[in-house]
């Protein structure tokens, strides 16, 4: 999680290394996060949705650009959002929060995202629940990278 913290706060200089009077403050406090409907919210980042779900408490759209693929989706309440990234995380993975809204993908995705729509970045269990399935894959694996 620091490495795509740091990733952020790199991917937002202008290469120099001075802070050019500006003091260093949290990455959600310099980025206006985007609001709207999940075709605004989409257009912003550069998507154009292919829509999955379409009910009153939640719109979800599929996502690809040149940043990866991943999930959008709006929610009537703020509270409809809270509820349903607690329960996502149990899966893992990397979630871009806004204000009635949230991005699902890779953590390279929701970083590069961040810098489109803002928001908050935050991640899912690292671990799986249950001892059956789960396997399959390489894109689950979450190996320890250091580098």
């Amino acid at each position: 999680m620091l490495a795509a913290l740091a990733l952020a706060l790199t991917a937002g200089c202008g290469g120099n290394g001075g802070n050019d009077g500006k003091a260093p403050t949290t990455p959600e406090t310099e980025t206006a996060t985007a609001t709207g409907s999940l075709e605004q919210i989409a257009s912003k980042a550069e998507c154009e949705p292919n829509i999955q779900t379409d009910a009153d408490e939640l719109r979800q759209g599929n996502c690809a650009t040149d940043d990866g693929k991943y999930v959008l989706v709006t929610f009537a309440t703020d509270r409809g959002l809270r509820e349903w990234i607690n329960e996502a995380k149990d899966y893992g993975g990397s979630y871009l929060v806004g204000r009635k809204w949230v991005a699902v993908g890779d953590e390279t995705v929701v970083t590069a995202l961040r810098g489109r729509l803002g928001g908050t970045v935050e991640a899912g269990s690292s671990h799986h629940s249950g001892g059956s399935g789960g396997g399959g894959g390489d894109e689950g694996h979450s190996g320890h990278h250091t580098g």
